[in-house]
């Protein structure tokens, strides 16, 4: 389903899947063709772009509400919304979230000596080659360090073991077919 959208501003974007950086100028006209995890792959002139959930309000969608978290929530509270976090980051070209797709193979959570936390984060792509990776892993980045308590996201891209389509979820199977 594409929902018909017009850009009410100037708005930074992303080039799927080569990772360019553009700008959408104010009243250019396109599609909405994936909205998940609070940000959108719109379709303009041809072309796939992203769109960052804090630039919901250029199309007319409202922005993410901050995340909070419980003044007395623990590591594992903590953990709990990291990998919540973590599904709502999504291949702009697949509908199904990283973790779902089996894309993330290690979470740590550490403090720090001020008493902060800092997440490390081991994932890798469907794809070594996908242009997009580098864009993936900031949205993972920068999705973990809206947690308040986290001062620091690590996401480190490894390619080994090799992603295969075994590491999916069942879910993410019956998703796509495979199952």
């Amino acid at each position: 389903t594409s929902e018909p959208v017009r850009f009410e501003r100037d708005c930074a974007a992303v080039m799927v899947p080569q990772g360019d950086e553009v700008t959408l100028p104010a009243g250019q006209a396109g599609y909405i063709t994936q909205s998940l995890g609070g940000s959108f792959t719109v379709y303009v002139d041809g072309n796939l772009f992203r769109i960052a959930g804090q630039d919901a309000d250029a199309i007319g969608k409202p922005v993410p509400e901050p995340l909070q978290l419980p003044a007395d929530a623990g590591d594992e509270d903590v953990e709990k919304l990291v990998w919540s976090q973590l599904r709502t980051c999504f291949d702009p070209e697949i509908p199904i979230d990283i973790v779902e797709l089996g894309l993330v193979y290690d979470c740590d959570l550490e403090r720090t000596e001020d008493g902060q936390r800092k997440v490390n984060i081991r994932m890798t792509l469907t794809a070594p080659g996908c242009g997009m990776g580098e864009i993936l892993v900031e949205d993972v980045r920068t999705k973990l360090e809206m947690i308040p308590t986290i001062a620091e996201a690590d996401v480190d891209l490894v390619f080994d073991p090799p992603w295969n389509q075994s590491m999916m979820s069942d879910a993410a199977k019956l998703e796509t077919g495979m199952l």
